[in-house]
């Protein structure tokens, strides 16, 4: 599917015949974007690229990523998401989060029941008891 060089490659021919095999314009299918895949992985399986596959890798990787963004974007997670994850994923239960964190418990139960968001103050003693960073809660702007 991606060209081979046929001699040397001068002045970015084979940027140009990557270029015609599949454009580099906006993909509006999951048809475009499975070809678009697949081209991105055989250049990649490749190894050490030379300029103008890099180049054309380059651009076609942020149209795909555009794609999924617009496509197939993720909502970020809410803090009673991230904290029923890391409640489950260290295998805590609530009582002993609130002891570890100083946070009563009934607080604990009304982020995850989604009735009441995190303070600061309340996010920075999680993120201390689970070993990450403070940005784990915060959600990103749509």
């Amino acid at each position: 599917m991606v060209p081979e060089t046929h001699g040397t490659n001068q002045d970015g021919d084979l940027y140009f015949e990557l270029v015609r095999s599949f454009p580099l314009r906006p993909l509006r299918s999951e048809d475009e974007l499975d070809r678009a895949m697949k081209i991105m992985d055989e250049l990649l399986s490749r190894g050490d690229l030379d300029s103008d596959r890099q180049d054309y890798l380059d651009v076609l990787s942020d149209l795909v990523e555009r794609y999924e963004d617009k496509v197939h974007s993720i909502p970020a997670a809410t803090d009673a998401q991230v904290l029923q994850h890391l409640i489950e994923a260290r295998g805590v239960r609530q009582v002993e989060l609130a002891q570890a964190t100083s946070i009563a418990e009934s607080t604990i139960s009304a982020v995850l029941s989604g009735a009441r968001k995190l303070t600061r103050e309340q996010i920075e003693r999680l993120a201390a008891h689970f070993g990450i960073s403070p940005a784990a809660f915060m959600e990103s702007p749509s």
